[in-house]
């Protein structure tokens, strides 16, 4: 593992660091937040949308002095590999690189690349507790919009490994909207059942849980009808005794000024969820 840099911030380290992935073939970024004293402290993962790099929510979110306040870690991967010589991976900003869906890719052409949910569920988790102190029985997960989407699926089915589960403004119905349709059957193929793995609310209606789950969304978001669909997640939880905090804020859109505004009670709602 290679540091990057790592700088002071807020009485913590704020670093970004660089490894050689054997799960998706190429050289990755992931950044990490350790406040001062966080010996063996409970971490959240931050999972960032489309089109993002891990240094999207490292800078733009303030949620280091939340994470500080907490005695909270805060680990950010990129969103997908860079640089993997597929043909057509820079094409579009929702398919390819900087949208790895996380997803484990079957489709022959993207299948030894993006493989971003073995990545971030197995082998980054294993490098980062082999050289940071952080706390693997206390883990949780959040993200905004695709990062939502994998925060919530991947909460969805590791539950032992992530104890608590938020979203931003998450797409929480893959199968049922354009970005994710594009992106499963880009990735994994026409066979519509192998998609259901990767949608929170067909989890939900195969019986996955998790404790209670937070999600907020902005009210003005432009994307809220037709791409990220929260209301059909709620119905497939309240549907089933899955316990989720939905909360609509007017005038926010999808924005990372919208994350900044509510990533405290984000925070909040992990490191009281992860400390009992």
């Amino acid at each position: 593992m290679e540091i990057v840099n790592e700088q002071r911030c807020f009485g913590g380290t704020q670093g970004a660091y660089r490894h050689e992935s054997a799960e998706v073939g190429t050289s990755m970024q992931f950044s990490v937040f350790q406040p001062d004293g966080a010996n063996n402290a409970p971490v959240l993962w931050y999972l960032s949308g489309l089109t993002c790099t891990e240094e999207n929510f490292t800078v733009k979110a303030g949620a280091q002095r939340y994470a500080a306040d907490h005695g909270v870690i805060l680990v950010a991967p990129d969103t997908s590999p860079r640089g993997a010589g597929i043909e057509g991976e820079d094409i579009d900003y929702d398919f390819g690189s900087g949208a790895g869906f996380y997803v484990d890719a079957t489709e022959p052409i993207w299948s030894r690349h993006y493989r971003m949910y073995s990545y971030v569920t197995n082998e980054l988790p294993a490098l980062f507790f082999s050289n940071f102190s952080g706390d693997q029985e206390k883990q949780g997960i959040t993200g905004h919009s695709m990062g939502g989407h994998g925060a919530l699926t991947i909460g969805l089915k590791n539950p032992d490994q992530y104890k608590s589960i938020s979203a931003f403004s998450p797409i929480c119905a893959p199968m049922q909207c354009p970005w994710g349709q594009k992106a499963f059957s880009g990735y994994l193929g026409d066979v519509k059942e192998t998609w259901k793995q990767y949608d929170a609310v067909e989890l939900i209606a195969l019986g996955n849980r998790s404790g209670k789950i937070l999600i907020d969304q902005g009210g003005a978001d432009d994307f809220l009808e037709s791409q990220l669909k929260p209301d059909v997640f709620k119905k497939a939880c309240e549907a089933v005794g899955q316990s989720v905090d939905l909360r609509i804020h007017p005038g926010y859109n999808h924005s990372y000024y919208f994350i900044a505004s509510f990533i405290g009670d984000h925070i909040k709602f992990h490191a009281e969820s992860l400390k009992v």
